[in-house]
């Protein structure tokens, strides 16, 4: 009864906020979070009165699963956007801008925390600054996904940017597993290369193959079912099962063979679009149903913001750092990239702002960073502090970016009225 009482008043407050804020033309996204904050342990859930709030970070730990259920359908409609014969036209683009652009935050994030490290060496060590410089290069999809989804983006700068946001977690993958892996040598003063360059190549590999895989299954057993509700059903069964194998993992002596859950995901949904003649339709139906899961999702990130961060100076000054060096590097490296694969000049100004948004995998990244011990606690909060910033304004900038790049259309005239009379008719009965 607990859990479910939670979970309504997170998704009622989520939905309230959204009417808050709908003056003020923001995104979604933004609102759930906030939403997600006032209801999470440092805000209403201090007072501890049950149903008003979380009061502790081990309720909003609870919902974990509802978490991983909608990053697992998240990646599933990004896998979506990869169709073979979009690709054709944008692939090589995005494959170029999003290893450039994940590369150019991480150097530049290294470089400029490497500074702060000459100047405070004892409050920023060089295997900190090599992990932070790593995670850097992580960009969250579902911020993106949701904001696009939200306003019907649609253009040249949403064709491309959808599947390197894709590409981007990769890519973060395997520049986490070197960083780390040399951040953990200089810590232990043993050097790994299993875990530099044999798991995350595993990971990567086994993720897209087990993703593959489950994306056939789902075309083929789709054959069975006539009724698209049923056919809908085992989407989500589909779904479900994908992201519940891809937390499997195995031990062979130094070797571990593990998955990611989005990269996993996201090939699911690649394969299911471009070989199953009805995913089209079956996705626009999921799209309906996973709505308020995802409102969910951002409430529960919001309440998992750490307020606390904020308290120690060091961390706020680093966290300052970091941030404005991740946001030069995204910027300036989808910039570079993408004018030198010959993209249209509205693409490279304003794709590089698009790539702001971080949270998951980033988060999930500072969880492996507590391997490092006392020196991993200042690298998860200063995620926490850059996430918090980031889930903030992150969905705002990235509105407005698809606005001036003209994705994002204003509601045109006739559209205004006839959703003003269907509001009026709706009062007076």
């Amino acid at each position: 009864m607990n859990t479910l009482l939670t979970v309504s008043v997170a998704l009622l407050a989520g939905l309230l906020m959204t009417r808050v804020f709908k003056p003020f033309k923001l995104p979604s996204v933004t609102a759930y979070l906030i939403a997600g904050v006032l209801i999470g342990p440092y805000c209403l859930g201090a007072l501890h009165m049950e149903g008003l709030g979380f009061s502790t970070s081990e309720e909003v730990g609870s919902l974990a699963l509802v978490s991983e259920v909608a990053l697992g359908f998240i990646a599933f409609s990004i896998g979506n956007e990869f169709r073979l014969d979009d690709l054709k036209h944008t692939g090589k683009q995005a494959v170029v801008i999003g290893i450039l652009q994940a590369l150019t935050a991480t150097v530049l994030v290294d470089l400029a925390l490497f500074s702060v490290h000459i100047v405070m060496p004892d409050k920023l060590s060089l295997p900190q600054v090599l992990t932070l410089g790593a995670i850097a290069a992580a960009t969250a999809p579902a911020a993106t996904l949701m904001v696009v989804r939200q306003y019907k983006a649609k253009g040249p700068l949403t064709s491309l940017l959808l599947p390197i946001v894709a590409l981007d977690d990769a890519v973060g993958l395997v520049v986490f597993a070197v960083s780390f892996g040399v951040a953990k040598t200089l810590v232990n003063g043993t050097i790994d290369f299993v875990s530099i360059f044999v798991n995350p190549i595993l990971e990567i590999v086994g993720s897209l193959v087990l993703g593959a895989l489950m994306g056939w299954v789902l075309t083929q057993l789709e054959k069975l079912f006539n009724s698209n509700t049923n056919r809908l059903n085992l989407t989500i069964a589909i779904v479900f099962l994908t992201a519940s194998l891809a937390s499997l993992k195995f031990q062979a002596g130094p070797v571990q063979i593990g998955f990611s859950s989005l990269l996993t995901c996201m090939m699911a949904g690649t394969v299911f679009c471009n070989i199953c003649p009805l995913s089209g339709d079956l996705m626009a139906a999921a799209d309906k149903w996973t709505s308020p899961l995802f409102a969910l999702f951002f409430v529960i990130s919001g309440a998992e913001l750490e307020l606390g961060v904020f308290s120690d100076g060091a961390i706020v000054l680093i966290g300052s750092v970091y941030i404005l060096a991740r946001c030069l590097g995204k910027y300036f490296g989808a910039y570079f990239s993408s004018k030198a694969v010959n993209c249209e000049s509205k693409i490279s100004r304003y794709l590089g702002i698009t790539l702001f948004p971080q949270a998951g995998v980033a988060l999930g990244m500072c969880t492996t960073a507590m391997e490092l011990g006392e020196a991993g606690r200042l690298i998860r909060n200063i995620t926490l502090f850059s996430v918090l910033i980031y889930e903030l304004v992150g969905p705002l900038l990235t509105k407005q970016a698809l606005t001036a790049a003209g994705d994002i259309r204003p509601m045109s005239e006739e559209t205004r009225k006839r959703r003003e009379k269907k509001l009026a008719e709706a009062k007076r009965k």
